[in-house]
């Protein structure tokens, strides 16, 4: 199958929050939909060093800490603030943030058109910071204001950081990418 050339338009984000038991073993709950994707930056993180001996670079190392940057959408979903921000509704169904809380880790899954067929991408062990608060009223004409979230995308103990598929992926895989969290599969498996 042919490979994409381009990539263009966000789509089709969802979250599942991550757990971890006492054995380190790592589990994903179903991934819930977050509709309204704006745009997705994120920035790989990591450096690069270098070790000379006699009078040259003899090796260099690279690490690979991950990913962060910006997820902007319309409107960040209530289920969101309540699965992986860990706001809580009180008995008036009102919203509240505790500082005392920690947000929990989530894998986030999401989509880019192509010239062929959209690539699909899981990020694994995400966490996301509180998003600021911000509109401005209307003047002439209604401007739609949107909600940033600031993103890190970190290794899992195991090393993976990302998945995403190919032109050559199984088409049950590529069908099927929403319904739970991609785990890679090795040969043999």
């Amino acid at each position: 199958m042919a490979e994409n050339k381009v990539k263009f338009n966000l789509k089709n984000a969802h979250y599942a929050v991550m757990n971890v038991d006492e054995d380190g073993t790592v589990t994903f709950e179903t991934p819930v939909a977050i509709p309204g994707s704006v745009s997705l930056s994120l920035s790989a993180k990591g450096d690069t060093s270098e070790f000379y001996a006699d009078g040259m670079v003899y090796y260099t190392a690279t690490a690979n800490n991950g990913y962060e940057g910006d997820f902007e959408m319309a409107l960040i979903p209530q289920t969101f603030e309540t699965d992986v921000l860990c706001n809580t509704l009180d008995d008036n169904k009102v919203l509240v943030e505790n500082s005392n809380v920690e947000p929990k880790a989530f894998a986030l899954l999401f989509e880019f058109d192509g010239d062929v067929k959209a690539t699909r991408h899981v990020m694994y062990n995400c966490k996301a910071s509180r998003p600021d608060v911000a509109s401005k009223t209307n003047e002439d004409k209604k401007e739609v204001q949107t909600d940033k979230l600031s993103l890190t995308a970190s290794p899992l103990a195991n090393g993976n950081v990302k998945t995403k598929t190919t032109g050559a992926t199984a088409n049950e895989t590529y069908t099927k990418w929403y319904e739970s969290v991609y785990v890679p599969v090795k040969a043999g498996e």
